[in-house]
Order: structure tokens, then C-alpha cells, then sequence
């Protein structure tokens, strides 16, 4: 054994806390639980994104939507962001009311049940299922990384970002055959068909939780600190009156005939900019918290404003990579048309790949790169991602030519590992940010960043259309590598 953690024969397998090597994870029945459930809901969540893009923008003569690639995109972002910005009070609800293990059933649930909605030939059902997944996951995906943390205790910082990496490469298995499943029913087959591919996938995943639950009993699966009895009574009146309104909405909009999609996707649009900035201060303003922990959560602004910007670009995959996809890129393999979703497997396709590499990176590297300066590389990944698309689409912008795909998944490649920097190490930071009583709380706070981007990103889909494509993502692309830049200054100088 070398310094370093290396062998002669290369890099050392990572240990965990207890000194046994990370994969050693891989045999423990939680892990198997928490993986084989968020490996369903990868499954349906990218099978789902595959699509949608390239639903919304198909034409009413073929099934679709028949949107603006600027509608459809901001629809997408919309989607994205509702999704993360929910986990906000999915965490609370997991925190105060649920705890983490009934928080995840439910939201598996109401995203299978989001995603047979979806299955269902009909605007009003895929609107109400595009609402159901976000809710389903706003609940899910906070408080899985909560029990997983806690299933994983006294882990370092640089353990702690190594496990994650692996986790994060667990998943990506149904992550790369969604897109291809989905994709080909939905393409070549039927979109509400890819659909209900989504739906069953989900399905799967709520019997594989169900199966393994008993083996999470070690977890704090309770409120970490649950509500008073008449405080719990009064939420209870309160969804069910915030239920009931919504259901008379809904039966009177559809009653009307719609609402012009436009203006709402604005209004809901500037919300979704609107209400993580607010939390945030609400956050921080509340009782709750006591000066020390205000102080924790200040801190992590420093990683808010990059994360804002790589989720707004992490946003572009389903729609503006599947319009250079479907549009620019030559598909045509020796007579075969590849369809335009099943690239995007190859974003889950790479991770799956990188996963290993940067989970042993992380633990070579320690606490001596710092995370801002690790943000900062990740925004640099990404803003080369962008500018190898950028270069691809001016070679095609003169609308005839179709470029090598070679193109595109240069840029899934580069956002790729983009995306292993501001996962794992956000989900760390995150972890060791967080005050006692407020984990799964906190977790959502990882994700506000992310809904914010994904917001932004899908207001500035608008501009696709108006400027050349090359044009849209060069501006990403150099925001990325301004940003990078300044923060790697600033972090030198102190």
C-alpha cells in the first residue's frame, strides 16, 4: 500500500467509517431496499422525461400536443422545478408528520398514480398527472437520502460523498433502460403507451419498498419531531379543505373548457422563481432555529447561487438536447433511425460509467479541494458541455445539415460529470449542514436550488426560437465558465 490510498495495481477500494470497503454496501438488505426502490423511480422519472419534450411539441395529428419548442420547454422546466420545489414540504411532512419511511410510500404511490393518469388519452389527465409526479416526488426524494444517511451513520465527509457516488451509480441501471423502453412504445408505438411503461416501473418499486421495509427498522423512520396533537388536527382540516378546493377548481376550469396554457405556464412559472427565494428567508427568519444553525444555513448559500445555475443548464437535457436530437443530429444507423428519446440514455448511461471514478476521487482527494472549489470544476464540466453542443449546432445552423451525434453525447458526457460533482457533494453538504430535528427539511433545501434553476431554465426555454440555438447555449456555456472562474478566485483569495 502507497500514501494515497493506491495498490501497485491502481486506486485502493474506498472504506467506509468502519474501515470495510464501500461495496461491501452493496450486500446489506437496507441497501438493496433504498437502491431497487429509487432504481424503479429513475425508471419512471427519466422514461417519463424522455417524452414528454417530445410529446408536448408533437404535432395534434400524431397524438401530441402540438406546443412551440418555447411553450413546450417552459411546460418542461415547469415540471422540473414543481418537482423539486415540492420536496420542500415533502421534507417537512417527513419531518413533522410522516417520518421518512411512510413519506416515501406515499410518494411512491401518488407518482405511480401520476404516471397511469398520464396513461390516459386525455389533456385534463396528462396535466393532472404531470402534478401528481411532482408531489409524489417532492415526497420521495428528500427523505430517501435522509434514511440512507441514517441507515449509514458516523460516515465522514469524504465517505459520506463516496457513498453517495456509489448510490448515485446504483441507480442509473433503470435510469438507462427508461428512455429505451419508454422511448420506443411512446415513438413508434403509442405516447400514452410509453406512458403507462412509466407506470408500471413505479409499480414495481412500491412492491419492492413494501418487501424490504422491515429491513430499514434501524432508521429513525419516525417524525424526528412530530407536531402536537391539536397542531396535526388542524394541518388534517386543512388539506382536506385545500383538497376539496382544488378538486372544484379543476372541475370548473375543465367545466369552462381550459384555461389558455400560455399565461398560466407565466404565472406558475414566476412562482416557481418567486417560492424558494421566500423559503429561504422564511427559513432562516423562523423560531425554529437557533443563532448557531441560522449561521449552518447561511453558510450554505455559498453553494446555492452555482447550483441554481448547473440545475437551470442540468434543465436543458430533455429539451433542448432532444430538440438538437430530434432536429439536428443525423439518427440513421446503417438504415435503422435511431428515436430521438433513446439519447437520453446516455446521460444515465455515463454516470453509471463515471459513478466508480468520482467516488474514489472523492475520497482521494479528502476535504483538501474544499466544495466550492469542487462546485466550481463541476460548473466548468458543464459549461463545456454546453459549448461542445453550441459548436455542433452552428455547424448545423443552416437548417439542412445534420451533424454527428458524436456531438451530443460529448455534451451528456460533460454534463455528466458536472452532475457527480453537484450531486453527491450537494447531497453531503447538505447532510453535514444539518440541524438536528430538521434533516429531511434540510434536504429539501438541497433541492430548492435545483427548482429555482430548473425554473429560471424553463423561462429562458422561451428564448429557443428566437435566438439561434447555438447562440442560447453559447450564453449558457459562458455564464458557467464566468461563474466557475469567479468562484475559483474568490476561494484563492481567502
Amino acid at each position: 500500500m502507497t500514501s494515497g490510498g493506491t495498490t501497485a495495481a491502481g486506486p485502493a477500494a474506498p472504506l467506509d467509517n468502519s474501515g470495510r470497503p464501500l461495496r461491501s454496501m452493496l450486500r446489506e438488505r437496507w441497501f438493496s431496499t433504498l437502491f431497487m426502490t429509487d432504481m424503479w423511480e429513475r425508471f419512471s422519472f427519466y422514461g417519463m422525461q424522455a417524452l414528454l419534450f417530445l410529446f408536448a411539441t408533437a404535432p395534434a395529428s400524431e397524438g401530441g400536443l402540438g406546443l412551440s419548442d418555447g411553450t413546450a420547454g417552459a411546460l418542461f422546466g415547469l415540471y422540473i422545478s414543481a418537482s423539486f420545489l415540492a420536496a420542500m414540504p415533502g421534507g417537512w411532512l417527513g419531518d413533522r408528520v410522516l417520518g421518512t419511511h411512510h413519506a416515501m410510500l406515499c410518494g411512491a404511490l401518488i407518482i405511480m398514480a401520476g404516471h397511469i393518469s398520464m396513461a390516459v388519452p386525455a389533456r385534463a389527465t396528462f396535466y393532472l398527472g404531470l402534478v401528481l409526479v411532482a408531489c409524489g416526488t417532492g415526497l420521495l426524494k428528500p427523505n430517501l437520502p435522509v434514511m440512507f444517511d441514517q441507515m449509514n451513520p458516523g460516515a465522514s465527509s469524504s465517505h459520506r460523498q463516496a457513498a453517495f457516488s456509489l448510490f448515485y451509480m446504483s441507480i442509473q441501471v433503470s435510469a438507462l433502460l427508461g428512455p429505451l423502453i419508454t422511448g420506443a412504445l411512446g415513438e413508434r408505438v403509442n405516447w400514452h403507451l410509453g406512458f403507462g411503461a412509466a407506470a408500471v416501473g413505479m409499480a414495481f418499486g412500491v412492491l419492492q419498498y413494501l418487501h424490504g421495509a422491515p429491513s430499514l427498522r434501524g432508521a429513525a423512520t419516525g417524525p424526528s419531531r412530530p407536531l402536537p396533537p391539536d397542531a396535526l388536527r388542524r394541518l388534517v382540516r386543512r388539506a382536506w379543505a385545500a383538497l376539496a378546493a382544488a378538486i372544484l377548481l379543476g372541475a370548473g376550469v375543465t367545466a369552462a373548457g381550459g384555461l389558455p396554457l400560455r399565461p398560466v405556464l407565466a404565472l406558475c412559472g414566476l412562482a416557481s422563481l418567486a417560492a424558494p427565494v421566500w423559503y429561504f428567508r422564511r427559513l432562516l427568519r423562523g423560531a425554529e432555529l437557533d443563532e448557531a444553525q441560522r449561521a449552518r444555513i447561511r453558510g450554505y448559500r455559498r453553494i446555492f447561487v452555482p447550483s441554481v445555475l448547473f440545475w437551470a443548464m442540468y434543465g436543458q437535457l430533455g429539451t433542448v438536447f432532444s430538440l438538437f436530437a430530434r432536429e439536428h443530429t443525423d439518427r440513421d444507423v446503417v438504415g435503422f433511425t435511431v428515436p430521438a428519446s433513446w439519447f437520453q440514455s446516455a446521460h444515465p448511461l455515463f454516470l453509471l460509467l463515471l459513478a466508480p471514478l468520482f467516488a474514489w476521487l472523492w475520497l482521494r482527494v479528502g476535504a483538501r479541494a474544499g466544495v466550492v472549489r469542487k462546485f466550481s470544476a463541476g460548473l466548468l464540466c458543464a459549461g463545456g458541455g454546453f459549448a461542445v453542443l453550441a459548436t455542433g449546432a452552428w455547424f448545423a445552423s443552416d437548417g439542412d445539415t445534420l451533424v454527428s451525434a458524436v456531438w451530443l453525447l460529448g455534451a451528456f458526457l460533460c454534463m455528466t460529470c458536472g452532475e457527480l460533482v453537484f450531486g453527491p457533494v450537494g447531497l453531503s453538504t447538505t447532510a453535514e449542514s444539518t440541524p438536528e430535528g430538521h434533516r429531511s427539511r434540510m434536504m429539501g433545501l438541497f433541492y430548492l436550488g435545483a427548482a429555482l434553476g430548473a425554473g429560471l431554465g424553463g423561462q429562458l426555454s422561451h428564448l429557443v426560437g428566437v435566438l439561434p440555438l447555438w447562440t442560447y447555449l453559447a450564453g449558457f456555456a459562458a455564464a458557467a465558465t464566468f461563474t466557475a472562474l469567479l468562484l475559483h478566485h474568490r476561494t484563492a483569495r481567502t
